[in-house]
């Protein structure tokens, strides 16, 4: 089966595709749409939910999406129509790193899809080129909540903790100006969600010539969760403003 498949069955239950529950992601909207009527942008947006919501939540606001997936686009405008918002939502199938838009976005958004950019602060600043004077980024991406094995690393990654993701933005020239850390209740509930849904789904059809294979999928992905990155991987959530020129680091180093 292939990966498209696998994620659609994963994420059935939980469209966002990133650990948030669904007050934490309108809160974060509702900061990042502060008028009502912003130009939005999702850079790797898969089947749109963070688009979707909110469009639904505000009836001024268009918004434009982009993915190299076939099927989370043709499910994005599918529930679109069925949810009304069709006619203010614009998708584009490329590659998120070939975006060219006609003009400028108020927000920017990759949650959950940095790797497409190979990592956090190249995807702010690939965000930042389609941003308007005074635009917010919502990005969310993993970091350690404590010392991770070497196993861990080798997994996920090496990324910074908390402070450390804070200060790199910082001097990137990145003000974050709001946040939200997934509780422990969230990040459990999108593994269970999305490692049971596999296993469900096997259950429901052991006739599959792949239910073997997903079933071990699912098994390891359980392992993985429990044993290498539950007690030291976190999620975080961020609202980010370009820092003015004048207040950048640099621009306030003392002069000789």
């Amino acid at each position: 089966m292939n990966r498209e498949a696998i994620s659609a069955i994963s994420h059935a239950d939980h469209p966002i595709k990133a650990p948030l529950g669904d007050e934490s992601v309108r809160a974060l909207l509702a900061r990042a749409l502060p008028r009502g009527d912003e130009r939005l942008l999702d850079l790797g947006c898969g089947s749109a939910e963070w688009l979707l919501r909110a469009l639904e939540a505000h009836p001024g606001a268009r918004a434009e999406g982009v993915d190299i997936s076939t099927t989370g686009l043709a499910e994005a405008r599918e529930r679109a129509e069925e949810r009304g918002v069709g006619e203010r939502l614009e998708l584009h199938q490329v590659p998120a790193a070939d975006f060219k838009p006609e003009q400028p976005f108020d927000v920017v958004l990759s949650v959950g899809a940095v790797h497409a950019f190979g990592g956090l602060l190249p995807t702010v600043e690939a965000a930042g080129q389609h941003l308007a004077p005074g635009g917010r980024i919502l990005v969310g991406d993993g970091f350690w909540q404590s010392a991770p094995s070497a196993e861990a690393i080798e997994m996920l990654g090496d990324s910074a903790d908390l402070p450390g993701t804070l200060e790199l933005l910082a001097a990137a020239g990145w003000t974050t100006v709001h946040g939200h850390v997934s509780t422990r209740r969230e990040l459990d509930d999108y593994e269970w969600a999305c490692w049971g849904n596999v296993a469900s789904w096997v259950v429901d059809h052991p006739e599959d010539p792949d239910a073997a294979e997903l079933l071990a999928f699912s098994s390891e992905r359980f392992r993985e969760w429990t044993r290498l990155y539950r007690d030291c991987w976190g999620f975080v959530t961020l609202i980010l403003r370009r820092t003015p020129e004048a207040l950048t680091p640099e621009a306030l180093k003392p002069r000789p």
